[in-house]
């Protein structure tokens, strides 16, 4: 796990910059001065193992090939190898998949007519944005609608509900149906009640009510998440199989890059570096394989293919903030739990023990990643702290928090970009933070920064319902 950077902040991932050497670290800063970054050298990539080739010991360090040349003989043999490869690139260029620019819908530009009616169930936006934020969760999953009508949002009133309207809610909202549905006493004066027939969406399902029977409102899980069957990184330990079922390792080209959770069927979370536009192809989907819920890179599961790589349109690659990125599988991973989302307003008291979890490095500058899923305590620190002086001196946005130790030791570090950051609450596991960068690896007053999820819910479920199966 380990941090890097060119004049960003270093991140902590494994595929930008292969080929680029680090700079020289500034030992001696004015007051004036942008804080530099240590970049360790990249490391390089661990290729997928397969059941019969020898697993090289170093990252990048493919298995001997010297053997091979007493397989053929003199020029007569030159000539069959040149013939052969000239074929093959025919039938790769006659027959191959043309590799071009990605097309990802989050790139273009959302356009909408004048007319344009946020939250009526009419989609009027070519990308329909006007109608992907209406819906959230609060306080115990309480479902809350926003209409064109109300134009904020307000619980939906219990009375008239039952499960095909709930699988039908969480569709929309990008899942495959619901988990639990139940009700909650509320002290709310205004609420949204159902229609006589559900349509389209909730948000043109429902009408603007003062009244509510038993002043009962919907609570309702999209999923079943963040209850792993077991129990219960830098200065970290090996994670026991089956206890961060929703890990995902993220290969570009055959090689571990990065993590990512999941948070639905058909969903991961991941950062947006892990994409750069610098590296050829790192933005086409084909190029990605995703493993899911594995505890070695020695015995991986079985791998989903990508069907979309969304990025955040706010993404500063020079700063990091808006780091997250959203990965639509091309099946659900039906059988793997995820992790819960938070809900809209949880927050996480500074000081609280989380978790941080992935398969990068274990030693600043190492050049190679673990092969185990490493799993490390971490506690959230103040975003006033961590951007002190001291510490990082203002790069803090209102999208980023800080976890780790400032005495250094506990952090995350190369490799394990995208991966989560998860505290626990009443007995579940809730996605708090997207791993995204840092200066080195468990150095005092340099803790690892993370995507505040929490900050980013309405465009994490906003693509989820734009792009749902």
């Amino acid at each position: 796990m380990e941090h890097r950077q060119t004049e960003s902040p270093p991140s902590y991932d494994s595929v930008v910059n292969h080929n680029k050497p680090p700079p020289s670290y500034l030992q001696t800063l004015s007051a004036n001065q942008v804080q530099p970054y240590y970049i360790p050298q990249p490391i390089h990539p661990t290729p997928v193992p397969r059941a019969v080739q020898t697993i090289p010991t170093q990252r990048g360090q493919a298995p001997s090939h010297r053997n091979k040349r007493y397989c053929y003989g003199g020029s007569s043999g030159t000539a069959v190898i040149v013939v052969l490869v000239v074929i093959a690139v025919w039938i790769g260029v006659r027959y191959g998949p043309v590799l071009r620019a990605p097309t990802e819908k989050e790139m273009e530009t959302d356009t909408c007519p004048p007319s344009s009616v946020n939250c009526d169930g009419k989609r009027d936006c070519s990308q329909g944005s006007d109608e992907s934020r209406c819906v959230r969760f609060g306080t115990a999953n309480e479902l809350q609608v926003m209409t064109s009508k109300t134009k904020s949002f307000l619980p939906v009133c219990a009375e008239g509900w039952d499960k095909n309207i709930a699988d039908q809610t969480c569709q929309q909202l990008g899942f495959r149906q619901s988990y639990e549905v139940g009700v909650l006493n509320t002290s709310s004066s205004a609420f949204q009640s159902l229609n006589s027939q559900f349509t389209n969406t909730i948000q043109e399902s429902v009408n603007t009510s003062t009244s509510c029977p038993g002043q009962q409102t919907v609570s309702l899980q999209c999923s079943k998440c963040g209850k792993p069957p077991g129990l219960r990184i830098i200065g970290g330990s090996a994670a026991a199989d089956g206890q961060w079922p929703w890990q995902a390792s993220l290969h570009f080209q055959g090689s571990h890059s990065c993590g990512g959770t999941l948070v639905a069927p058909d969903f991961i979370i991941t950062a947006a570096h892990c994409f750069p536009k610098g590296t050829p192809g790192s933005q086409l989907p084909s190029n990605w394989r995703v493993y899911i819920g594995l505890v070695s890179q020695l015995q991986l599961t079985s791998p989903y293919n990508v069907k979309q790589i969304i990025l955040h349109q706010n993404y500063d690659p020079a700063t990091k903030n808006y780091d997250i990125a959203l990965l639509k599988l091309s099946k659900p991973a039906s059988n793997i739990q995820p992790v819960c989302l938070p809900v809209f307003g949880q927050t996480f008291p500074a000081a609280k023990q989380c978790w941080t979890t992935g398969f990068g490095v274990t030693k600043q500058g190492a050049d190679s990643i673990s092969t185990l899923l490493m799993e490390v305590a971490v506690n959230l620190i103040d975003s006033a702290v961590c951007n002190s002086f001291s510490v990082y001196g203002g790069r803090i946005t209102e999208n980023m928090q800080c976890a780790g130790d400032l005495r250094g030791e506990r952090d995350s570090c190369q490799g394990d970009s995208g991966g989560p950051l998860v505290c626990k609450v009443d007995d579940k596991w809730y996605l708090t933070g997207v791993t995204s960068w840092g200066d080195g690896c468990g150095k005092p007053n340099r803790p690892g920064v993370y995507s505040d999820v929490g900050q980013l819910l309405m465009w994490i479920y906003g693509k989820m319902q734009l792009e749902r199966p």
